[in-house]
């Protein structure tokens, strides 16, 4: 993984967009006492270095009609089937990410049903016919915070 040199206007930049992906770059350059234009360019460079990877809304999920939040565990029959299975879950909505971790299952991800009985729609319908040799669930009741990675100074 590549290792970027930031200063502590960047750094400052990725605080502030972190906090709020919406504040406009005029703010943050009050804050940083640079112009506009500078953060604007910065805030280029660091999105042309993979650094900034986009911005995101949030939206509350139970507004929207999905009200089972789940993470699933994957054991696949072939493990030589992964990309295959991660591009199949990609042609599904309700799940928001994929991760390839270590412990006992080849992938984990998180998804939204609309509730138990879709949930369990999806993992009779979609997810054993992938060459899942077997899932474990978990249901999240609440999510009960969310925040973005902490932007360190960089003597820290």
């Amino acid at each position: 993984m590549t290792k970027y040199h930031l200063d502590e206007i960047d750094l400052a930049i990725l605080r502030s967009l972190g906090g709020n992906a919406r504040m406009p770059y005029l703010e943050i350059a009050r804050e940083c006492k640079v112009s506009g234009a500078s953060i604007h360019q910065r805030v280029q460079r660091l999105t042309s270095l993979g650094i900034i990877q986009g911005t995101e809304t949030r939206i509350d999920s139970s507004a929207v009609g999905y009200d089972t939040c789940a993470y699933i565990g994957f054991f696949l029959h072939e493990p030589t089937k992964f990309s295959s299975v991660v591009e199949q879950l990609k042609q599904i909505p309700e799940v928001v990410e994929c991760h390839f971790t270590t412990g006992k299952y080849d992938l984990f991800i998180k998804m939204y049903a609309k509730n138990n009985e879709h949930l369990l729609d999806l993992i009779h319908t979609k997810f054993l016919n992938f060459g899942t040799a077997r899932t474990e669930t978990l249901i999240s009741f609440r999510q009960l915070f969310h925040r973005s990675l902490p932007i360190s100074n960089p003597e820290d």
